[in-house]
Parts: structure tokens; C-alpha cells; sequence
């Protein structure tokens, strides 16, 4: 049945592609010369590369830019997956989507992200990283990964900050309207989604101006269903008696992914000496999943091939959870005389809400005998059919959750910067100061069910086959019936829910941090002839409080805990143009990233000599930063650069665990975080792209691009030997750090018809550190390599038909303990066509 499947889905994926690759220009009508047909022409990619290597030239920092085309589309369905496209950017995926950004090696929570010049907070409770999936594309005219800070900027990244810019109706000249119709096809659960996006802009005139008056609007919506079929162990491997195997578990996963986002902007500019602008932007993001999953607990370890007894268990998962993002800045410039003035509001909120989550665990009602796998990568369960038969199990415990978290910034920031002469030569000198105030909050209820036949529920209503619901479509081998959430959540209600409230994990989870921080600058510009030099100094204190509950043996304790650092960081950027089409880049930086949320809850659990906890107290993270280059630019759309990085970092922060030193002497376990001393990064970053528009025709419609950033980091860990207690170092990689990360893109287009096929590789990276003494358990992540094409054929000079396939190769996620041969969690997703039209006027 799995191989017809495969079978059926190859024949859409080569009927797709090639409805993609022939399509043709129209013939003219019946009675209509060719000479008289009307002229239609795409802007597209190449409009969209000349644009974003524009504004990298033109920009003070080391930038790289993403920039939507003509009709206001980035290439890519979300902002994350336009921004892999970028030299030194890789992107981590959830479910096969784009998600988070890492730069230059730097995992997500050391970048920042802001919309319309103000910081977004992260509506994950534990992260400062933003899930980019959460803002659709046509809400973006462009992105840029800023890499070397120049003092007026906020100084809270270390790879990188991602810019978003939204639409403004300066971008167009009078009406501007664009719609979209799609469907896409996800041929791992064969389901068909729909979604719809527009876009509108128009100026108008106010007073005795003419078009000083702009209104700019963008709407997305789509509902994606999708899934994904997984077999992961969780590096669950026994290395000390010939790499047996402990336990596995199948997971099929069903999502249903709801995105609507909405945008709003105004821009008044009375005269020739002023203008401000109001941009709002509304995004929400709901994701219902359904997980099934399967798994055994060997008896003893065992090795690929043999047999023996296991303990086998059913579990199902049910949550329901919405993001939403906010933002509103209100800004504006003015000219006086000689100064500039600059100002801006800034007010974001992020919020994670996740009601009525189910997880209901059922348990083998005996043993069973003769249980085995085959496979170390991609572990197949060798195991009688009663293993999946509904009565072999019973309803052991269900929790039940309900949380939500805010994360909300305020900000307001004033610049002003003068032009003037400094012995002939061109010069400004700008300063001003930005006040944050930045409150973030989780509350979480946990209610955990369980000795339920002590709650006069007897073996027969918490037999398994009470909650089945159809067979699941799992592709990587049998797994036999589903569960209903439904029929769980039914059985729930006629129990009294006061009896299971789980008052230590409801309480302990809860926090309320605060980080307020005060910045001011100093920056002078100065052009000597070809040289532009800018050097200046950053201020900034940070205040921060935290507020939660720890529980010590049964007995809870409210804990308070307060930080306050300031922090001076020089810059000095130098741009030597060596001719009209080369410059040379220089810089010399500074950073200071705050740890993850996660790392500074305030909240405890010790439990006799068990101990977890995080640490309000950690220092943030400081780095020197040196970034020297060369840009080449080779016309329209095309660029040669190359650029070397070098970053020294303090008090990089991991995990760890204190037990046997200090306070923790007498402890078996004691998980926290710490600084550690010191990381050094360094790189190299290469990237090409090029128009070939000089070629004779069709070969100069062929547009070439690619990218390369190779790294290589150095640091390490401190613990200590869990027998002895001598303390011990261990050299590691930076987490979430490919040494490897490219792109490459083969385009063509002419008046009609634009495709592009592109291809994104980034080498395995380490994801998770085991204990000092175990690095076989350190969990990393494969090399992915991900092939996708799009198509955009214009059927009339306003209406276009697009066609689009991502994972065309079917790549997997996996990840390993410590060799690729053993799994921690193997991922198959497979590919998604979408094919829509595309109305424009502009």
C-alpha cells in the first residue's frame, strides 16, 4: 500500500512539473496578427535582486537583502524561508516550514528581529527567537539581515538583525492593487489547502500638496493542512554494551496551520522638509496537531536483528495553539535647517495561548514477548500484531494544560544628526538615545489524571478500543489505530477536575520577567573622497526582575531576583570605494545579547538529591566582532563579494549540571545554566549573482546566483565527573552552528515566463550537549539539502499563473546521537506543489 502511494505521488510530481517548464506564450486570436498582440512583461526576479543590491551598496553596514518584486511578493511563502536565500543565513524547520533564523553560525535567540524599525517580541515563553513562519510573505516589501551594528542601532544581536519592511504607497507610483488566488497539494497526507492574499496601495492629494497622502494596505490568509510520519528513539542507545538500542517510538503527526495577517500603513509628507508615517501590522498564526504515537521499552538493550520481551505504550497528543503578533510605530523626520530630526513610537505585542492541550498515555495491558527492530537510522519495529491491536492497551494518564505567555515592548527613540564640512570634506554627526521597557509573562495550569481506577473508572471504560477513531496513514510502517481526543476528553468530563490540578507544575512555570533598558549614542560620519569612516560609542543599562515560585521538597518559595549591567560598545566602520563598481568594507563591532527567557526563569523543583532550576543571575553574552570585505557589482542584478568574520565571545551560556559542587554537593542532579568563559567564531562568506541580459536571446534571460559561508567555532564546557567530582572542560561547537551553509539558483525569464530552480544546504550542526563525561549523547542535526522551482507565466499584462514545488528530493530531518548510525529522531515530510493566479495593476 506504501509503495502505490509513492507511486501515485512521483506521477503528480512529473505532471506538475511539467505543466511548470512548457508553458508557452498564447497564440494570437483568430484574425489578430502577432505584430498587434499586447506587449506583456514580468517583473520578477531580476527587478527583485537589482533592487535588494541596491540597498546593499548603498547601506553603511554589511547587509543583505531580500526585496519583493513588482507586484509585492517575496519568492518564498514565509519570511523565514525568503531570508535562507541570503549568504550566511540557514533557517531551522518545523514540520518542513521555515521557522527561525540563524547568521553566521549564531543560533536564533542570539539575532533580533524587528518590523518597521521596533524590536518584536518573541511569543514563545522561554525564547527571545521569533518565528518568522508566523509573518506571511505578502505582508513584506523587504528583508535585510543587517550583520555589523553601527551605533545607532540596537546592539541585541550577535549574527545578525532581521529588518522587515511592509509596505508603504511610496513604493508605487498612483494605484497599486495586486490579489492572489492558491492551491497547494501536500503529497505526504494528500490534502488541499487553500489561500488568498491581496495588496493596495494609493496617494492622495491633502491641502495645496499633490500625492503627500498615502495609504498602503496587505491582507494574507491560508489554511494549510499537512503532515509528517517520524520514528525517533530520543538517543535513547545503551553505548556502554555494544550500542543497544533502550527504547523507540512512531509518531504520525496531522496539522492544520491557520495564518491571517493583516497590515495598515499611512505616510504624510506636507513638504519637502518633513514626513511621518503610522505602520501597523496584525498577524496570527493557529496550529491544531494531532499526534498518534506508538512505542516499546526493551527489557534489556537491544541490538538490530535480536528479539526479547518490552513494555509497549499508545499516546496521543491534541493542542490547539495561537500565536498573534501586534506592532504599531508612529514616527517621522524633519529637516531644520542644517539638523536632522528623527523620531518613533514603538509598541509590539506577542502572545502564545494554548487552550484545553491533551496528552493521554495508554499503557500495555502485559508484555510483549519476541519485540525487536531492525535498523539503527531508522529504527522499523519487528513486533507481534497484538502490539497493535486496541485491546492490548488501557487508558493510563492524561494531562490536561492550559497556558498562555505575553511578551510586550514599548520603546521611543529620538535621533539627531547635522551635515557640515570638517576641513572640506563631507561630514554629519548624529546622536540620540532609545528608552525599552519589555515585560514578559507566562502563566500555565496543568491538570494531571491519573490512578484512574481509583476514581470508580474500572479496566472496561479505560480499554483503548473506547477511544479509537479509524486506522493511521503512517508511511513508514504498520502502526495500527488511531485515537480520538474527542472520546478522551469525554471520559474527562464526568471526573472531577479539582482532584487532579498539579499544583507544582502549574506553579512552577509561571514567572513574570521585566528588562527595561536605557541607550544613548555618539556617531560621526566622514567622507574623505572615496573613504567613508564612521566611529561612535554605544551606551547601554539594562535593568531586569524576575518574579516566581520554586518548589523545595513539597514546600513552595516565592523567589525575587534582580540584575542591572551597563555596558560601553565602540564601533568603527570604514567603505573605500576602489572604483565606480568596487568597494572594500571594514568593521570593528560590539554586541551584548541577554540570555533566552528559559534560561532566566526564576523557577526551582528540588526533590530530595534531584534538583532543576533556572538563573536569574546568568550575565548576557558579549562579543567583539571584525568583519572585513569586497563587493564587486556587475550591473543589473548582478554582485561578487566576499567577506571574512571573526567573532570573540564572553559568557556564551549552556547548560549544565552543579550537582557534587557547592551548594550542590550532596546531589545526584542539579540542571541549571551557566556562562561559560569564552567562544571564538570565525568565517567566510562568498556570494555571486548575475544577470547574463548582454547574451543574444533566449540565453540572455539566464539569471546565476550562489552562495557559500563556511565557519568554524571554538569553545567549551565546564562540569564535573559525576563519580569523582573533579572538574572537568570539554570542547564543543557552537550549538545550532553548520560549518557549512549555501545556496544555489538557476533563474530565467523573458516578457511571459520566469522560473527558477534553487537549491539550500547547510551541514549537520550540534543541537543539543549531553553531560560532560557523554558526549556520545550529544545530539546533533544531519546535513539537509532542500531543491525547490517556481514558474510565473503572465497570461495577460495583468493576470499571471504561478506554479511552485518545494522538497522536490523529499529530504528528511534527522537527527543522531553522537554517529549519524544512531537515531535520536528520523523525519519524512515530502514535497507540496502550489499553483495559483495572480491579478495586478501598478
Amino acid at each position: 500500500m506504501y509503495e502505490c502511494r509513492v507511486s501515485r505521488h512521483t506521477g503528480f510530481t512529473f505532471s506538475a512539473l511539467a505543466l511548470a517548464i512548457t508553458a508557452t506564450p498564447l497564440p494570437a486570436a483568430e484574425g489578430e496578427s502577432r505584430g498587434s498582440t499586447e506587449h506583456v512583461e514580468v517583473v520578477g526576479q531580476a527587478v527583485s535582486v537589482d533592487k535588494a543590491l541596491r540597498q546593499q551598496r548603498r547601506s553603511d553596514n554589511v547587509e543583505s537583502v531580500v526585496h519583493a518584486d513588482g507586484v509585492a511578493q517575496l519568492p518564498d511563502q514565509n519570511v523565514a524561508e525568503a531570508a535562507q536565500r541570503l549568504p550566511g543565513v540557514s533557517i531551522e524547520r518545523d514540520q518542513n516550514e521555515g521557522r527561525f533564523i540563524s547568521v553566521r553560525g549564531m543560533g536564533p535567540d542570539l539575532n533580533s528581529v524587528s518590523i518597521n524599525g521596533t524590536l518584536v517580541p518573541a511569543p514563545e515563553s522561554g525564547r527571545r527567537a521569533v518565528a518568522l513562519d508566523v509573518l506571511p510573505a505578502e505582508l513584506v516589501q523587504s528583508l535585510s539581515v543587517v550583520k555589523t551594528l553601527t551605533p545607532d542601532m540596537d546592539a541585541n544581536s550577535l549574527g545578525g538583525t532581521i529588518s522587515v519592511e511592509s509596505l508603504s504607497a511610496f513604493d508605487h507610483a498612483g494605484l497599486f492593487y495586486t490579489f492572489s488566488g492558491e492551491g497547494s497539494h501536500d503529497e505526504n497526507t494528500s490534502e488541499n489547502s487553500p489561500k488568498f492574499s491581496g495588496a493596495f496601495s494609493q496617494r492622495f492629494s491633502l491641502g495645496s500638496g499633490v500625492d503627500n497622502f498615502g495609504i498602503a494596505a496587505a491582507y494574507s490568509w491560508s489554511d494549510r493542512d499537512f503532515g509528517s510520519d517520524n520514528v525517533e528513539t530520543g538517543g535513547d542507545w545503551d553505548f556502554e554494551d555494544g550500542s543497544r538500542l533502550e527504547q523507540a517510538e512512531l509518531r504520525d503527526y496531522e496539522i492544520s496551520r491557520e495564518r491571517t495577517g493583516f497590515g495598515l500603513n499611512f505616510d504624510y509628507r506636507p513638504d519637502d522638509y518633513s514626513s511621518y508615517y503610522l505602520r501597523t501590522l496584525y498577524s496570527r498564526y493557529k496550529d491544531t496537531e494531532t499526534r498518534n504515537a506508538a512505542g516499546v521499552e526493551f527489557a534489556d538493550p537491544m541490538a538490530p536483528g535480536t528479539t526479547g520481551a518490552a513494555e509497549g505504550w499508545r499516546e496521543l497528543k491534541d493542542r490547539k495553539e495561537i500565536q498573534t503578533i501586534r506592532s504599531y510605530v508612529l514616527g517621522g523626520e524633519r529637516l531644520l535647517g542644517a539638523w536632522t530630526l528623527n523620531g518613533q513610537i514603538g509598541y509590539s505585542r506577542s502572545s502564545e495561548n494554548t487552550p484545553n492541550g491533551l496528552n493521554a498515555t495508554f499503557a500495555g495491558n502485559d508484555d510483549f514477548s519476541d519485540a525487536g527492530f531492525s535498523s539503527r537510522r531508522k529504527p522499523h519495529l519487528n513486533i507481534g500484531r497484538e502490539f497493535f491491536a486496541a485491546d492490548s492497551f488501557g487508558l493510563d494518564e492524561v494531562e490536561w494544560s492550559k497556558s498562555r505567555t505575553t511578551d510586550t515592548e514599548r520603546n521611543i527613540k529620538l535621533d539627531l544628526a547635522r551635515d557640515y564640512e570638517l576641513s572640506g570634506h563631507a561630514a554629519r554627526v548624529k546622536f540620540g538615545g532609545k528608552l525599552s521597557r519589555r515585560d514578559k509573562d507566562n502563566d500555565t495550569d496543568i491538570l494531571t489524571f491519573e490512578d484512574l481506577d481509583e476514581h470508580g473508572l474500572n479496566d472496561a471504560q479505560l480499554a483503548m478500543g473506547n477511544f479509537t477513531s479509524g486506522s493511521v496513514d503512517y508511511g513508514l510502517g504498520n502502526f495500527g489505530p488511531g485515537l480520538s481526543a474527542g472520546k478522551v476528553k469525554g471520559l474527562l468530563g464526568r471526573l472531577d477536575r479539582n482532584a487532579f490540578y498539579d499544583a507544582e507544575e502549574s506553579r512552577v512555570n509561571d514567572y513574570d520577567m521585566s528588562e527595561d533598558i536605557d541607550a544613548a549614542y555618539l556617531m560621526h560620519t566622514l567622507d574623505v573622497g572615496d573613504l567613508r569612516i564612521i566611529a561612535g560609542m554605544r551606551y547601554e543599562r539594562t535593568r531586569f526582575e524576575a518574579r516566581g515560585s520554586g518548589i523545595r521538597d513539597g514546600n513552595y518559595e516565592k523567589i525575587n531576583a534582580d540584575n542591572s549591567y551597563t555596558r560601553w560598545l565602540p564601533g568603527l566602520h570604514l567603505r573605500y570605494q576602489l572604483d565606480k563598481r568596487t568597494q572594500l568594507r571594514a568593521a570593528i563591532t560590539h554586541s551584548v545579547v541577554r540570555p533566552t527567557f528559559g534560561q532566566l526563569a526564576p523557577g526551582f523543583v528540588i526533590d530530595g538529591d534531584e534538583a532543576s532550576f533556572g538563573n536569574p543571575n546568568l550575565r548576557p553574552l558579549k562579543s567583539r566582532n571584525i568583519d572585513l570585505g569586497i563587493e564587486h557589482y556587475l550591473g543589473r542584478a548582478g554582485v561578487v563579494s566576499a567577506f571574512l568574520f571573526y567573532k570573540d565571545i564572553d559568557n556564551f551560556t549552556y547548560n549544565t549540571d552543579l550537582a557534587g559542587s557547592g551548594d550542590w554537593t550532596d546531589f545526584s542532579e542539579a540542571n541549571t545554566f551557566a556562562n561559560g568563559d569564552r567562544a571564538d567564531l570565525w568565517g567566510l562568506e562568498l556570494a555571486w549573482s548575475q544577470k547574463f541580459d548582454w547574451l543574444p536571446a533566449p540565453w540572455n534571460g539566464l539569471l546565476l546566483g550562489g552562495n557559500l559561508t563556511v565557519t568554524h567555532s571554538d569553545t567549551s564546557i565546564s562540569g564535573r565527573d559525576p563519580n569523582s567530582g573533579r572538574a572537568l572542560h570539554r570542547n564543543i561547537d557552537l550549538p545550532s552552528q553548520s560549518k557549512r551553509v549555501g545556496n544555489l539558483m538557476l533563474g530565467w525569464e523573458d516578457d511571459r515566463l520566469s522560473v527558477r530552480l534553487s537549491v539550500n544546504y547547510k551541514s549537520k550542526y550540534l543541537q543539543e550537549v549531553a553531560g560532560i563525561t557523554d558526549k556520545k549523547r550529544d545530539l546533533y542535526v544531519d546535513d539537509q539539502t532542500f531543491v525547490d522551482f517556481s514558474a510565473r507565466y503572465a497570461l495577460t499584462k495583468n493576470l499571471r499563473l504561478t506554479f511552485e514545488a518545494q522538497n522536490l528530493t523529499d529530504e528528511n530531518y534527522y537527527v543522531y546521537s553522537g554517529r549519524r548510525s544512531f537515531n535520536a529522531q528520523y523525519e519524512e515530510y515530502g514535497p507540496t506543489y502550489r499553483l495559483g493566479l495572480t491579478l495586478t495593476h501598478f
